[in-house]
Protein backbone atom coordinates (compact mmCIF):
# COMPACT_ATOMS: atom_id res chain seq x y z
CA UNK A 1 0.00 0.00 0.00
CA UNK A 2 1.47 3.72 -0.78
CA UNK A 3 0.04 6.75 0.55
CA UNK A 4 0.79 10.10 -0.68
CA UNK A 5 4.08 11.09 0.49
CA UNK A 6 7.33 12.71 -0.72
CA UNK A 7 10.72 11.87 -2.00
CA UNK A 8 11.26 8.59 0.14
CA UNK A 9 7.64 7.32 -0.52
CA UNK A 10 8.23 7.98 -4.18
CA UNK A 11 11.87 6.55 -4.19
CA UNK A 12 10.57 2.92 -2.51
CA UNK A 13 7.34 3.45 -4.79
CA UNK A 14 9.56 3.12 -7.96
CA UNK A 15 11.90 1.04 -6.63
CA UNK A 16 9.08 -1.75 -5.66
CA UNK A 17 7.88 -1.19 -9.77
CA UNK A 18 11.49 -1.47 -10.81
CA UNK A 19 12.05 -4.98 -9.07
CA UNK A 20 8.39 -6.36 -10.24
CA UNK A 21 9.28 -5.11 -13.93
CA UNK A 22 12.88 -6.74 -14.53
CA UNK A 23 12.31 -9.79 -12.70
CA UNK A 24 14.02 -9.49 -9.65
CA UNK A 25 10.91 -10.16 -7.36
CA UNK A 26 7.85 -11.70 -7.72
CA UNK A 27 4.49 -10.06 -8.57
CA UNK A 28 2.76 -8.79 -5.34
CA UNK A 29 -0.25 -6.51 -5.38
CA UNK A 30 0.51 -2.69 -5.50
CA UNK A 31 -2.07 -0.58 -4.11
CA UNK A 32 -1.90 3.38 -4.94
CA UNK A 33 -4.51 5.37 -2.43
CA UNK A 34 -5.11 8.81 -3.80
CA UNK A 35 -5.83 9.16 -7.34
CA UNK A 36 -6.01 12.47 -7.57
CA UNK A 37 -2.97 12.84 -5.95
CA UNK A 38 -0.79 10.62 -8.04
CA UNK A 39 -2.22 12.03 -10.93
CA UNK A 40 -1.14 15.18 -9.60
CA UNK A 41 2.26 14.08 -8.62
CA UNK A 42 3.09 11.25 -11.67
CA UNK A 43 2.12 11.49 -15.56
CA UNK A 44 1.63 7.49 -15.98
CA UNK A 45 0.18 7.96 -18.92
CA UNK A 46 2.89 10.46 -20.36
CA UNK A 47 5.56 7.75 -19.44
CA UNK A 48 3.84 5.45 -21.18
CA UNK A 49 3.16 7.92 -24.66
CA UNK A 50 7.21 8.47 -24.06
CA UNK A 51 8.42 4.87 -24.29
CA UNK A 52 10.09 5.08 -20.63
CA UNK A 53 7.58 2.38 -19.62
CA UNK A 54 5.21 0.17 -21.44
CA UNK A 55 1.89 0.39 -21.02
CA UNK A 56 1.42 -3.23 -19.71
CA UNK A 57 3.44 -1.86 -16.82
CA UNK A 58 0.12 0.16 -15.48
CA UNK A 59 -1.26 -3.11 -14.67
CA UNK A 60 1.17 -3.26 -11.72
CA UNK A 61 -0.75 -0.32 -10.05
CA UNK A 62 -3.80 -0.86 -8.09
CA UNK A 63 -5.86 2.36 -7.47
CA UNK A 64 -8.05 2.54 -3.95
CA UNK A 65 -8.96 4.88 -1.76
CA UNK A 66 -10.11 2.86 1.10
CA UNK A 67 -8.85 -0.15 3.30
CA UNK A 68 -12.24 -2.02 1.72
CA UNK A 69 -11.09 -1.33 -1.75
CA UNK A 70 -7.84 -2.10 -1.03
CA UNK A 71 -8.73 -5.42 0.85
CA UNK A 72 -10.92 -6.41 -2.28
CA UNK A 73 -8.03 -6.22 -4.65
CA UNK A 74 -5.45 -8.30 -2.11
CA UNK A 75 -8.13 -11.13 -1.81
CA UNK A 76 -8.92 -11.13 -5.73
CA UNK A 77 -5.06 -11.08 -6.50
CA UNK A 78 -4.50 -13.83 -3.94
CA UNK A 79 -8.08 -15.56 -4.81
CA UNK A 80 -8.71 -15.14 -0.81
CA UNK A 81 -12.47 -16.41 0.36
CA UNK A 82 -14.05 -13.11 2.14
CA UNK A 83 -13.34 -13.71 5.66
CA UNK A 84 -15.70 -11.35 6.38
CA UNK A 85 -18.82 -13.48 5.08
CA UNK A 86 -17.05 -16.60 6.21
Amino acid sequence: AVFPGGFGTCDEFFELLTLIQTGKMRRIPIMLFGRDFWNRIINFQGLVEEGTINADDLDLIHWCETADEAWAHIAQFYRLEDQRTA
